[in-house]
């Protein structure tokens, strides 16, 4: 069973709507893996989802509403196979923690690297968390493909 990790900032926007549609890709293809979500941040420790990324995931048929934000600890280096960041600075601060295979999101589907922008500095619910949301289900898509064919490398 492959254990997945999603990562950003605060664990109320990007992160949790990742793990929301992976677990949904999870539940809907009948796959074993086990998936969570944290921040590197514990400044919104315990809250929900940022209203927009809840909205935006009810959108698209995802409950995300009951996950609770947390921050990452030394015991995830552990536990996890897979930790996958939401942008550049995420992903150097979890290789400076010491994590392994620590794999960017934006890196997944045709984005080369892109960083996923952050809903919580958007101003309103417009086109961008729309676009952001399109890009994390994308790239959590491609990345969940690839898993299953044994075709990712770690990029640490």
């Amino acid at each position: 069973m492959a254990k997945i990790l999603f990562v950003c900032l605060a664990n109320i926007c990007r992160s949790p709507l990742a793990e929301g549609i992976a677990k949904d890709i999870n539940e809907k293809r009948k796959l074993d893996f086990s998936i969570d979500s944290a921040g590197l941040s514990g400044h919104h420790a315990g809250e929900h989802p940022c209203e927009d990324s809840r909205i935006i995931a009810l959108m698209n048929k995802i409950d995300i509403s009951q996950y609770r934000s947390r921050q990452v600890t030394s015991a995830d280096k552990e536990v996890f196979d897979y930790v996958v960041a939401m942008d550049a600075s995420n992903k150097q601060r979890l290789e400076a923690l010491g994590f392994k295979n620590v794999y960017l999101l934006g890196d997944f589907n045709h984005y080369r690297g892109a960083d996923v922008p952050d809903p919580y500095f958007f101003d309103e619910f417009d086109d961008r968390i729309r676009n952001a949301y399109r890009m994390i289900d994308r790239c959590v898509r491609d990345f969940i493909r690839k898993i299953e064919k044994n075709r990712l490398t770690s990029s640490a």
